[in-house]
């Protein structure tokens, strides 16, 4: 199966390979700008997901040892240097060359985007499903509580702090883990924690004190998480791949087309955020907002959603 691929023998990564890693990591950057949609439900989609993980993983102590031994090179191979690269390069192409459009959609768009995206992880549910070996009793219990822990956590109401340098190394190391988390997005668990404005802020004012703790924060958590995720697949892949599948159910709250917004914050530019949002249905939106639901339109935007990822899946099948 595709979504679980490892690294190809050496030689064996052709050209359409790269170009096709290159398109995925444009996908996952444009994820991470919506708050909500996650990274790393689009590295399970795409047929990533396994191999980010151990790339990521690959960054530990024991790499002292392999470069004194095989240099830069070996280093290189050892952390899977191209593949990390190449994703990473589709991602900064994606978040300045799609942020403004994205921002837009949700903007003037936001019921359709939704829509969207809600079909799209709607489908990733059930192909990410399709890698249960064994559904028995075990990984149904995780998907319970995933989807329970999911859900949760799009009704937490956001925090309001006036954060220094240790909580944004702190926050960084936690928001950075829905990177590669399907179900949670880095920006959502931002503005959960109270640091998405003051994150904004801080990369507009160059404030390097700020950033830097976040950055250090970010590396940290990444390498830490993958190395328990890689550790749960190694050792409880149904089971883990249960507890994500719950991840995703659950956080489908967060992609619901129709919510009512409850309460807002002011973003950098003085725009307004949504902050406290309660889902309804399409009737009872028109009720409390006077717009029109649009369900027929919603519907065709959640079945492309649908449809994208399973011509993505059958793309990535090879």
């Amino acid at each position: 199966m595709p979504l679980t691929e490892h690294k190809p023998p050496t030689g064996q990564e052709t050209f359409h390979y790269w170009l096709m890693l290159y398109i995925k990591g444009m996908a996952m950057g444009a994820a991470e700008v919506v708050p909500g949609v996650s990274g790393g439900t689009i590295a399970f989609i795409t047929g990533i997901y396994e191999r980010l993980l151990y790339a990521i993983g690959a960054f530990t102590p024991a790499l002292a040892k392999v470069f004194r031994d095989q240099g830069w090179r070996g280093l290189w191979v050892r952390v899977d240097g191209t593949f990390l690269s190449v994703l990473v390069t589709g991602m900064a192409t994606s978040v300045f060359t799609l942020a403004g459009l994205i921002s837009f959609a949700l903007t003037n768009y936001a019921i359709f985007v939704w829509a969207f995206f809600f079909g799209l992880i709607a489908a990733s549910v059930y192909l990410v499903a399709l890698e249960v070996r064994h559904w028995r009793l075990n990984p149904i219990l995780t998907m319970i509580v995933g989807a329970i822990a999911g859900f949760m956590m799009t009704q937490i109401v956001p925090l309001e702090l006036d954060p220094g340098p240790v909580y944004i190394f702190l926050g960084g190391a936690v928001a950075v883990c829905a990177w590669i988390l399907p179900g949670l997005s880095g920006s959502f668990i931002l503005l959960l924690l109270g640091l998405y404005t003051t994150v904004i802020d801080a990369i507009n004012s160059l404030n390097l004190l700020l950033l830097g703790s976040l950055a250090l924060g970010c590396v940290l958590g990444l390498i830490c998480f993958s190395h328990v995720l890689t550790w749960m697949f190694q050792r409880y892949r149904d089971e883990t791949l249960g507890l994500l599948v719950g991840f995703m159910i659950g956080a489908l709250a967060k992609v619901w087309p129709w919510k009512y917004t409850l309460s807002y914050q002011m973003g950098h530019a003085g725009e307004t955020i949504p902050l406290v949002q309660e889902i309804v249905m399409p009737s009872t939106f028109q009720q409390l907002t006077g717009d029109d639901p649009q369900i027929a339109m919603v519907v065709v935007m959640g079945v492309l959603g649908l449809a994208l990822v399973l011509v993505m899946e059958r793309v990535t099948r090879d």
